[in-house]
């Protein structure tokens, strides 16, 4: 059961929503959580077991390119099948009814389009971990054809058409932001009337600019998350509270 000054607030967010047409939803893992995919920078998260690979080193040898394809498939094993949850589901719910023009998203595991997003309306600022591109000439892999490849030989994938390097999609430590993504979420966000942002810490940069971007815009700034963030305070509301059950209740309410 909400505190009573907590189910304000939700009434709040939801007139929110209720009044706007254009707004923006930007993600971070704490939408997941619920999926059963960890937090990964939490303590004991993810990054303990498997420690991500520079960019820069990952390209700079075939061993240890092996070695980021071995700790990719065991994170997936470790991670399972995820399925969108209750606030995914929510959000795509509001997109449909006109309420949402974009999500962007710092997350990384498609979920918001297995919910029903478009995938031109989710922006991936860190990219997608569930297929594969060649560096070279972008053409895309689905990962079971690269694992079943990769179990058989147990070397690391090279295109088809071109002989480039195929990676996971992710953008990785010291790879360059996706310009791309990068313009069509600022763009986004400047024509958003309000901004949403569920489930960051927003402490990861330049991803989170574009919620501080909102607040000097003067667009209003909703921040939804369990823990508080370094933007609370230029926000128009906040809710530290459980993502999931919230996003349900104001999707509800419209």
């Amino acid at each position: 059961m909400v505190s009573p000054s907590t189910a304000a607030d939700i009434d709040q967010f939801a007139e929110m929503i209720r009044a706007a047409s254009s707004a923006v939803v930007f993600t971070g893992a704490g939408i997941s959580t619920d999926s059963g995919i960890p937090d990964f920078r939490s303590p004991g998260g993810l990054w303990s077991q498997f420690k991500p690979i520079d960019f820069d080193e990952f390209m700079s040898s075939e061993s240890i390119r092996k070695k980021a394809w071995e700790r990719k498939f065991d994170l997936d094993e470790a991670i399972g099948s995820p399925e969108p949850n209750g606030g995914h589901r929510a959000i795509a719910s509001l997109l449909e009814q006109g309420k949402v023009s974009h999500v962007i998203t710092q997350n990384i595991d498609g979920l918001h389009q297995a919910a029903g997003v478009p995938a031109e309306k989710v922006i991936e600022l860190h990219g997608n971990n569930t297929f594969a591109r060649c560096l070279t000439c972008q053409r895309r892999y689905e990962l079971e054809l690269i694992k079943q490849q990769f179990l058989v030989d147990q070397q690391p994938p090279y295109c088809d058409e071109c002989g480039g390097v195929i990676k996971s999609a992710v953008i990785s430590f010291g790879q360059s932001m996706p310009a791309a993504a990068m313009t069509q979420a600022e763009q986004a966000t400047r024509e958003a009337d309000l901004f949403i942002a569920i489930g960051s810490s927003l402490q990861v940069y330049p991803a989170a600019g574009f919620p501080r971007l909102a607040a000097e815009l003067n667009i209003p700034l909703v921040i939804l998350n369990r823990d508080p963030t370094d933007l609370d305070g230029t926000a128009d509301l906040v809710l530290n509270t459980e993502i999931t059950p919230v996003l349900i209740e104001v999707t509800r309410n419209q």
